[in-house]
């Protein structure tokens, strides 16, 4: 069984639509995908409408999340399965980021139109089409005016956390997100956590005390991670009792990244099911 539990769609940062995304998923020949876009859940039901029928879909979402390092914060991508979407915490909070990545995009075209970069915030809002703006969106703005060659280049020479036009937004508190997916009767597992700056606040020592407030897992084969931060992922989820699983964080042509090229075990996604509340549920063949 081949199984995904990290993919984008045009909901956030992916440049599939949720249809496209679930025609994309069969085609790569997964049985299972999660969507899970940045910060909110609009791709869920159009997803849900387009499933192919031997397509299982599970419903979950990433979050915006940071950790304390030192007198900074640093930024931790969460993610969320199969948590109740009306849930009034989550709703809010969702709401919250996507004004702020709003406020966010806008005042890094702001930067970049006084620095005579040749782009437009109208042309990026046009680019995420509704979606919560992401730099990914900008990146793509940076590629049609001809200033760079790809999504992966305007992040490194424009886009990154130490480039000239970054700005900060204020996400949710990690172990705040962590009880609020919990409170929903959802299951929270870590994206990613040795990729970019996650490696420097996420040691064993605060994994283990995330683990005790909640924390169901480690996403520890993920494109990001090189053989020997697989292989210490692996040893801190066995000391804590963590799952791991596995995932492509697929987003279309914005990223070079194939559905499929990292892939969780069925029986941990038999047990982040089992380990939810049920509102909100798997649904495939014959669901």
């Amino acid at each position: 069984m081949l199984i995904d539990l990290h993919a984008h769609s045009t909901a956030s940062d992916g440049t599939d639509t949720p249809a496209e995304l679930m025609q994309a998923a069969a085609a790569a020949g997964l049985d299972v995908v999660a969507i899970t876009d940045h910060d909110n859940t609009m791709g869920w039901a159009p997803a849900l409408a387009a499933r192919p029928p031997e397509l299982t879909v599970i419903r979950g979402a990433e979050f915006s999340t940071s950790a304390p390092l030192g007198e900074r914060r640093v930024s931790v991508h969460l993610l969320g399965y199969l948590f109740d979407p009306a849930h009034r915490a989550i709703v809010d909070e969702q709401a919250r980021l996507r004004q702020e990545r709003l406020h966010r995009g806008l005042a890094i075209v702001d930067r970049m139109v006084t620095a005579g970069v040749p782009i437009t915030a109208d042309r990026v809002l046009e680019i995420a089409d509704g979606a919560p703006v992401g730099r990914p969106h900008i990146g793509r703005a940076l590629v049609e005016a001809g200033v760079v060659e790809s999504v992966d280049q305007a992040f490194a020479m424009h886009l990154s956390g130490r480039g000239p036009y970054y700005v900060p937004k204020a996400d949710t508190d990690l172990p705040t997100a962590i009880g609020m997916i919990t409170a929903a009767g959802g299951v929270s597992v870590i994206a990613h956590p040795r990729g970019r700056g996650e490696r420097r606040v996420l040691t064993a020592g605060y994994l283990a005390e995330l683990a005790r407030l909640g924390l169901a897992g480690l996403e520890v084969d993920h494109p990001d991670h090189d053989p020997s931060d697989r292989a210490e992922l692996r040893g801190i989820a066995t000391d804590l009792g963590l799952l791991t699983t596995g995932s492509s964080d697929y987003h279309g042509t914005n990223k070079v990244l194939r559905l499929g090229q990292e892939r969780t075990d069925p029986d941990v996604l038999d047990r982040i099911v089992g380990a939810s509340n049920g509102i909100t549920t798997p649904v495939g063949p014959g669901g």
